[in-house]
């Protein structure tokens, strides 16, 4: 909560004399908020603000880009899922399904978290971002949050849409790792979007690192494959990849079995990774918006 503002020394002094104890206690400099703890209130507001903005047109923000996936599914599987092709002991349609809804959840997170401050840098309403009592860890926190939502929510409109497809078994071995990786997973593209959203200055900008960074990684991250075909080479590159480990980590949790390792520790070293590895850029993140870099003019 935000602390009263200070009275002025001729107000605090009338008063002290009238023996108000109350206002003997110091105050703040006058003009500057002073928060105690955590304003939940203000963070669940922004919270709900982010929910309901993709909300309202759901149509475009969760069911086009579940639909849009599902259609890689189905050209995939006809184009490689014939002849009782399996791969990790499983049919095609089952090995790829966890990968491409893990792919769709990080997508929709990233383009989530990297509109906000966009728009409103360019429609010049940044302001009702940076005014509200909210402390830098809270706004960010509030928005990470948002897509990650929207991530989950398109995750699991996938999932249920690829139930439906003839082949595709979703069943689950290892809970924990569906949940872990699912949460690493939107938490690591809604960071990469965050910092997006406040470099970009214009859509383009905006475009540009879904093209050149996110699609290309998500593409070669081992959704369609299994890396043990690629060259000695490929491989290293394909291990240097987190969209990798967030992929084959989720597919792990569905299946039992992965190619991050021959063993469920190496799974789990690869969760630990992206854990670390969330918990730096959510550092350099909030250091970003702390220093108010291309936010305040």
């Amino acid at each position: 909560m935000v602390d009263q503002p200070r009275l002025a020394p001729e107000s605090a002094e009338f008063a002290s004399r009238s023996g108000t104890s109350a206002t003997r206690r110091a105050f703040p400099q006058q003009g500057v908020p002073l928060i105690h703890g955590i304003n939940r209130l203000g963070l669940w507001t922004l919270y709900v603000k982010e929910v309901r903005r993709f909300i309202k047109v759901q149509t475009q923000t969760i069911w086009a880009p579940a639909v849009t996936t599902l259609l890689f599914l189905v050209i995939f599987t006809v184009a490689m899922g014939r002849g009782d092709r399996t791969i990790l002991g499983v049919n095609f349609a089952t090995f790829v399904a966890p990968g491409l809804i893990m792919m769709g959840m990080m997508n929709n997170a990233f383009q989530n978290a990297s509109f906000s401050f966009l728009a409103g840098k360019i429609q010049g309403t940044i302001v009702d971002y940076l005014m509200p009592p909210l402390s830098t860890g809270e706004l960010m926190a509030g928005m990470i949050a948002g897509a990650m939502t929207r991530g989950i929510l398109v995750g699991l409109a996938l999932a249920g849409a690829m139930l439906l497809w003839p082949g595709v078994s979703l069943g689950v071995a290892h809970p924990w790792a569906v949940v872990w990786f699912a949460l690493m997973g939107t938490a690591l593209l809604s960071l990469v979007g965050l910092l997006s959203s406040v470099w970009a200055e214009k859509f383009d900008h905006n475009a540009a690192v879904t093209n050149f960074v996110v699609q290309p990684l998500a593409l070669l991250s081992g959704t369609f494959y299994v890396i043990d075909n690629l060259s000695p080479a490929f491989q290293q590159v394909s291990r240097v990849n987190p969209f990798f480990y967030v992929i084959s980590g989720f597919r792990f949790g569905f299946l039992g079995q992965s190619d991050i390792g021959a063993t469920n520790e190496a799974v789990l070293h690869g969760a630990l990774g992206l854990g670390l590895l969330n918990a730096v850029l959510a550092y350099v993140t909030y250091r970003v918006l702390k220093s108010g870099w291309k936010l305040k003019g």
